[in-house]
């Protein structure tokens, strides 16, 4: 597949990834922003619906477990917790893009995609057979690479990937290597192209992609208790809760700190071991990350550092004259709480319906300057 081709394919997925986005690098241009609400709910806890959903998502035993005779039964679990990753320093984020396609952000997001009326998405669902804004349930980005959850059983496979060298990899999984693509369009000709990624499937209700088959086999070998003992999966249950959640790598969040705060980017790998986040799209966009390490004077320390230098933001900001950046880092604030501490950061939906609502406008119209 070309790249014009893979665009189309990931147009779905890089509208979800937009809501990341919107959180961390929502510095645009416009209008005066309004007054910022005066109070923020974020994310603490699983709520009802969270319990409900994750309650649905029982669905998988894994098979050697029944196997191997065990006595007790056997708990169903969420195949796609089962799949993530395991251990130190690792990153899962998971987004409910089903739930976030539902929230007043994914609406606003939703203008944005059907600026044209929908036909990048025919032409997408006309490719792939997959509606994401009705197939896609769960995104999961991980330093092994992508997951997909959802209904896929109306997935083009043999059209999409039917030229590529693949096996089968375990019950109900299909692993395809790298290789060339031949999709035939809505039009009757042909686009030949290459695509790098392997892609695994699993039980029409899972895609895996990485940078090679090794990687997505491991994915799907622990699904089914195969491989080397890890320890348990980055996630469980109980922290599902929220439109986007899971682990970083304490790399990852020191890059987000950028060059200026190089010295406290390095206390934070030096000090931290893991970071929890949880992103609520509800209401106001709000966002917490859970810092935690095992030393408490040292992430006392660090949560002050990282709190003055919220603050210092902020005032250089209002020197500046930079409403816009100073309102949002009002609503940022660390928590201090023994050896972790709470990031909260938030963007106000008044603040985002103001920047996004070029996307209502005719298309073919300019979008404000970033």
């Amino acid at each position: 597949m070309d790249s014009r081709g893979r665009r189309k394919v990931w147009l779905g997925g890089a509208v979800l990834l937009f809501a990341v986005a919107a959180l961390l690098m929502f510095t645009g241009q416009g209008d005066e922003l309004p007054p910022p609400a005066p109070e923020v709910k974020f994310p603490s806890r699983m709520r009802g619906t969270d319990f409900e959903r994750a309650e649905k998502r029982r669905t998988w035993v894994m098979p050697t477990a029944q196997d191997a005779g065990v006595a007790a039964p056997v708990k169903p679990r969420d195949p796609l917790l089962a799949a993530l990753p395991r251990g130190p320093g690792r990153t899962a984020v998971v987004i409910e893009a089903n739930a976030l396609r539902h929230s007043p952000l994914g609406e606003l997001l939703l203008d944005c995609l059907m600026r044209d009326g929908g036909k990048n998405l025919e032409q997408f669902k006309a490719l792939s057979g997959v509606d994401p804004l009705q197939d896609l349930d769960r995104m999961v980005i991980t330093d092994e690479g992508l997951i997909l959850s959802g209904d896929f059983s109306k997935a083009r496979y043999q059209e999409l990937l039917g030229e590529r060298v693949s096996s089968d990899h375990g019950p109900g999984a299909r692993v395809y290597e790298p290789g060339d693509t031949s999709i035939a369009l809505p039009d009757g000709g042909t686009r030949r192209g290459r695509m790098d990624n392997a892609v695994g499937t699993w039980n029409d209700q899972m895609l895996v992609l990485g940078r090679n088959p090794d990687e997505v086999k491991t994915v799907l070998d622990r699904m089914d208790g195969r491989g080397p003992e890890e320890g348990p999966p980055l996630l469980d249950e109980n922290s599902t809760y929220g439109e986007m959640y899971g682990v970083l790598a304490v790399e990852q969040l020191a890059k987000l700190l950028g060059p200026e705060q190089a010295e406290l980017a390095q206390r934070l790998k030096d000090v931290a071991q893991n970071v929890e986040l949880h992103l609520d799209t509800s209401g106001d966009v709000a966002m917490v990350a859970d810092v935690r390490g095992l030393d408490e004077q040292k992430m006392t320390d660090l949560g002050k550092s990282l709190g003055g230098a919220l603050s210092m933001a902020r005032m250089k900001a209002q020197a500046e004259g930079n409403t816009e950046m100073a309102q949002l880092l009002d609503f940022a604030k660390v928590r201090p709480d023994g050896t972790s501490f709470k990031l909260e950061l938030a963007v106000p939906l008044s603040a985002i319906q103001e920047q996004l609502a070029w996307c209502r406008k005719p298309a073919g119209s300019t979008p404000p300057a970033p």
